[in-house]
């Protein structure tokens, strides 16, 4: 069955490894064969990888746009996936961790990037929840306002 990408307006998509750009309207393609597809909202740079959902989310990414398992990317998503369940305690949360890890270590990229979205998803709401302040107020007295302890 054909994957039917519809595209916005100069809107980007990786394909297969190109950067394809759409022109100025929207445009439909077909994909009649299997495909390495990620959309330009879906795709991550290397600084933007600034917590740990995302670095989880971005050897992942990799992988899937290589086509093929990394064993450098393979580690990292490892050691990163190890981290994070080391700090949650949210049953549903590390269930989707298990997932996510099966997927990768079956090829299954694209589903455990999905999958990744909703990790990514629960850590903003996580962080937001909490907020900076709570952060700062819990710092040491000469670590938030910057000076040194006399």
């Amino acid at each position: 069955m054909p994957l039917k990408l519809s595209l916005k307006p100069n809107e980007k998509i990786v394909l297969n490894g190109a950067v394809v750009q759409n022109g100025d309207r929207r445009t439909t393609l077909l994909l009649q064969n299997k495909a390495s597809v990620l959309r330009e909202k879906d795709i991550m740079q290397f600084d933007e990888a600034n917590t740990p959902a995302r670095r989880i989310y971005l050897p992942i990414m990799l992988m899937y746009l290589q086509g093929q398992e990394s064993p450098e990317q393979y580690n990292e998503f490892a050691l990163r996936m190890t981290e994070f369940m080391g700090v949650v305690r949210v049953p549903a949360v590390l269930e989707e961790c298990v997932n996510i890890s099966r997927e990768v270590m079956s090829g299954e990229y694209y589903k455990a990037l999905t999958r990744c979205r909703k990790l990514m998803e629960f850590e903003a709401a996580r962080l937001n929840l909490e907020g900076i302040n709570h952060v700062v107020e819990s710092l040491p007295d000469s670590t938030a306002t910057g000076r040194d302890a006399a």
